[in-house]
């Protein structure tokens, strides 16, 4: 699976993308409310036979070739939050989007 990148990885890289962008606007006069992000991906499940270890989700290249036989495309939405403050809404600044 040299092509795929576990589901958690996706999800981290996501969240530091969305960290950095919500640094980068303190102090900037327009920023954005992120309300969901809806994320489509194929996604690959690898059961293992080792202990310890039982399901893996792999992310695949929509338009890679090298997919398994059992990918499917889904439709991931999430809502950001911060941690400490899961009510307030998720901004991201607005220099970078004009």
């Amino acid at each position: 699976m040299d092509d795929a990148v576990e589901l958690s990885d996706v999800i981290a890289q996501l969240r530091g993308e969305l960290s950095r962008a919500m640094a980068g606007g303190v102090g900037n006069g327009l920023r954005f409310q992120a309300e969901k992000l809806e994320l489509e991906l194929t996604v690959g499940v690898e059961r293992s036979r080792k202990p310890g270890v039982k399901v893996r989700f792999w992310v695949f290249d929509a338009h890679g070739s090298a997919r398994p036989a059992r990918a499917d495309t889904q439709r991931l939405t999430l809502k950001p939050v911060h941690g400490d403050a899961p009510d307030s809404p998720a901004l991201i600044p607005g220099a970078e989007f004009l």
